[in-house]
């Protein structure tokens, strides 16, 4: 065994330190804290259907602010959705979040605070600029199930599997998954962990590769297995409208932590169906980021959708297809619960 030089352990200590403070929001030359962490939602009044800006704080899940009343902004002096947020980088990132944790702990006017159940909730970001990346066959159960479900041979990707979906299916975490049954009749859940980007690049190494996240939410790849079969590619059967519910928030990445430690897991009628954890991720976020990028520019506001753990309908004996009124509860540990009805159209 080869023993580590003086040097070489000070090295690692210091990177692993520098890690650390990252991941707590510390400026490592500093030590000030310099934290953005919040939990983003967009959301609309039955009253008004514009989608606002919110802010959900702390554990108190069953509120959520309008970030322009609560902090009496004039117009188009703050950004209105997520994605202008997140264009207007990290500064900003920091500066709201400031602004939001104190004036919420002040006297907060009636208008800038609702209940979660009395508002509509939309994906964080409802209307993606591009298709959302998503990542196939990235937990080895699942590519078990899904080779032993089509008779083929279990093998383990060496590199990422990606596609994407439409901004089209894009769906509010709490509305209902359309389905058209002359259109599919194979309906099937996946609950996955949705990485967005804040800071764009090409070409980022996997040790930078988390510092351009802005955070984290959920997704559920919702898919039309035989479609999928039928074109023998899968962008199709991704791609229904409605088939990609997302949010309930989006938890910024100094908040969330480390991706790679949290519970997912899927629930139909109340039964669970996955459950699993990030940790058995084949290609983790911060390869999934280097591997993207190499080439190919990842912008503020991209969605990647990370892959899903076993448990399927597809991989089930016998299979399982979602039906008229099933509700499916998909759920990733730090962020929250989509709730989605299937709904016959």
């Amino acid at each position: 065994m080869k023993c580590q030089s003086a040097a070489e352990y000070n090295r690692r200590k210091y990177e692993i330190n520098t890690l650390k403070q990252r991941q707590l929001g510390l400026d490592p030359k500093s030590r000030v804290i310099v934290s953005a962490a919040m939990r983003y939602a967009t959301f609309s009044l039955k009253s008004d259907p514009t989608e606002r800006l919110g802010a959900v704080l702390g554990g108190k899940t069953d509120l959520i602010y309008d970030i322009q009343v609560l902090l009496g902004a004039p117009t188009g002096s703050l950004p209105r959705t997520l994605p202008e947020l997140i264009r207007e980088g990290r500064d900003a990132w920091t500066r709201l979040a400031a602004r939001i944790t104190k004036a919420a702990a002040g006297d907060v006017p009636a208008p800038a605070r609702f209940a979660a159940d009395v508002v509509r909730w939309h994906a964080p970001i409802s209307h993606p600029a591009k298709n959302i990346v998503c990542l196939g066959l990235n937990y080895s159960d699942h590519v078990k199930e899904s080779a032993q479900a089509r008779g083929r041979e279990v093998k383990i990707p060496e590199h990422p599997v990606f596609f994407t979906k439409s901004p089209t299916s894009v769906n509010g975490p709490f509305d209902p998954i359309p389905w058209n049954p002359q259109v599919t009749q194979q309906v099937d859940y996946e609950v996955e962990l949705g990485v967005v980007i804040g800071v764009g690049g090409r070409n980022i190494t996997r040790a930078r590769a988390l510092d351009h996240v802005f955070g984290y939410t959920i997704i559920n790849d919702v898919s039309a297995r035989d479609l999928q079969m039928r074109h023998l590619q899968w962008f199709k059967g991704k791609s229904l409208d409605g088939f990609c519910p997302m949010g309930p928030v989006v938890v910024t990445a100094d908040e969330f932590g480390n991706p790679q430690t949290k519970k997912i897991g899927t629930r139909v009628n109340g039964v669970q169906k996955q459950n699993s954890t990030t940790a058995s991720m084949i290609f983790p976020v911060d390869v999934i980021i280097e591997v993207l990028s190499q080439g190919m520019t990842l912008e503020p506001g991209d969605v990647i959708a990370t892959g899903t753990p076993e448990g399927v309908g597809l991989g089930r004996t016998p299979q399982e297809w979602l039906l008229d009124g099933d509700m499916v509860e998909t759920e990733v540990e730090g962020i929250g619960v989509l709730r989605n009805q299937v709904l016959k159209v």
